[in-house]
């Protein structure tokens, strides 16, 4: 093998013309020979045992080029590849430019790598909120809280909006019943938003044992066999269920917590709502610093780089589905949507990531970043106490090349965010002005 011409093209791709010799090529064509020789049917010769001359004179001497190609171009694209110390990105396009006894050249078209030229990184401007949290946000999370610690009680009265309706339903299409609109003894909070848009609305005013007979149309994007359809839900109110809110006060401070007082809940509350917002807010300033970086970056991105990162974004959308029991089919049915048109839609973010990892390696190699074992470790032992796990099932379950690359990935950001510049956001800017 040897490599006839490296030429660089735009969009950081690059044609290799690679040529195959006589003597190789020889032995690529004896190979497919061997391999296809079994499935040949040849006058006077069992299958498989017909001397290559012999079919080679039937066929043409051109009869297992096409193998042999098959056969040699593998190993020679790679060993040209490494020859031209070449950092290639998903799969070439191969142009069979020449084919004979004599051998064999051929041209591969493969996106590499790009140069990434950085812009600024440091002492960028990115707007910080600050951090504050009035006795108004604090009642707000209580009244969340106090929320979910409520309980159902049967009321003697027509339904209303918030209230549970225990239900018996059944619908029918032009008098047929259909299958999956039957259901008794079904709890359903008005206003939730549950079902068939209208179904809800329609139960309010009923009292228990009430009957009725609801018009519901189905969406156009519902399952096949009703959408757009016009249909009857007859229902019947079996029980009306209200939402009874405990009082806060220390009593209900003692009830959800490990305080006595309501007093030193709310103490307790405002510093963890003050922290989170902390974090919150610096997580915003590091990636909006990381947007501008990833911005500033000037580099000629492959289409293939931008196109395996749509692929990976699929296939992270296809497991979260999957993990909420929804198959993927299922979901392009009731949204309308094609596998190329998802793919469509993820080609700008999935070019947005791959700006940012580009622009990630080339601080990392800038700074000259690394993580030690050390590093690795004391992530690991991190995330083993976030998540109430003991490290050596951390280790088993999460690659040990997977948290050195968080780590760095985290070390490039503080040195953004150490040298970044915290500006008030544009809402307050304006506030300020208006007080002058």
């Amino acid at each position: 093998m040897s490599v006839k011409s490296c030429e660089k093209l735009e969009k950081s791709k690059v044609a290799l013309t690679i040529e195959v010799g006589a003597e190789e090529f020889e032995a690529a064509i004896n190979k497919a020979y061997l391999k296809m020789r079994g499935k040949m049917n040849i006058p006077g010769f069992r299958p498989g045992k017909a001397p290559r001359k012999i079919i080679e004179g039937m066929y043409g001497a051109e009869v297992f080029y096409e193998e042999a190609v098959n056969i040699v171009l593998p190993e020679a694209y790679e060993a040209a590849v490494k020859e031209q110390e070449l950092d290639v990105v998903g799969y070439p396009e191969v142009e069979l430019e020449d084919c004979s006894k004599n051998g064999v050249t051929f041209k591969c078209t493969v996106a590499v790598y790009p140069e990434v030229k950085l812009g600024q990184y440091k002492g960028l401007e990115a707007p910080k909120a600050e951090v504050k949290v009035m006795a108004a946000d604090v009642n707000a999370r209580l009244k969340e809280m106090a929320d979910r610690n409520s309980r159902l009680v049967s009321v003697e009265r027509a339904v209303k909006k918030g209230d549970t309706a225990n239900i018996n339903f059944e619908g029918f299409d032009n008098g047929v019943a259909f299958e999956g609109g039957k259901g008794d003894n079904f709890d359903l909070e008005i206003g939730s938003g549950s079902f068939v848009p209208g179904f809800e609305d329609q139960l309010i005013g009923m009292k228990v044992g009430a009957e009725k007979d609801i018009d519901i149309t189905f969406p156009e994007n519902y399952t096949p066999e009703l959408a757009g359809k016009p249909v009857v839900f007859h229902v019947k109110v079996n029980e009306v269920k209200a939402k009874e809110v405990p009082a806060i006060d220390d009593e209900f401070a003692k009830d959800v917590s490990e305080f006595d007082t309501l007093k030193e809940l709310k103490a307790d509350m405002k510093k963890k709502m003050t922290e989170e917002r902390k974090v919150a807010a610096q997580q915003a300033f590091e990636d909006a610093l990381m947007k501008k970086v990833a911005d500033g970056i000037e580099a000629e991105i492959p289409d293939a780089m931008v196109n395996a990162q749509a692929e990976r974004m699929l296939e992270g959308f296809k497991q979260q589905l999957a993990s909420q029991g929804i198959p993927f089919e299922q979901y392009l049915q009731m949204t309308g949507m094609t596998n190329e048109a998802f793919l469509a839609q993820a080609h700008e973010p999935a070019l947005d990531q791959v700006k940012m990892d580009l622009a990630v390696e080339a601080i990392v190699k800038a700074e000259g970043l690394e993580a030690s074992d050390e590093d690795v470790e004391n992530e690991m032992k991190n995330i083993a106490e976030k998540y109430g796990m003991d490290l050596e099932s951390v280790k088993k379950y999460l690659p040990a090349d997977q948290v050195k690359e968080q780590v760095i990935r985290e070390k490039v950001i503080k040195v953004v965010a150490d040298a970044g510049v915290a500006v008030a956001p544009v809402e307050e800017k304006k506030e300020e002005e208006k007080a002058e």
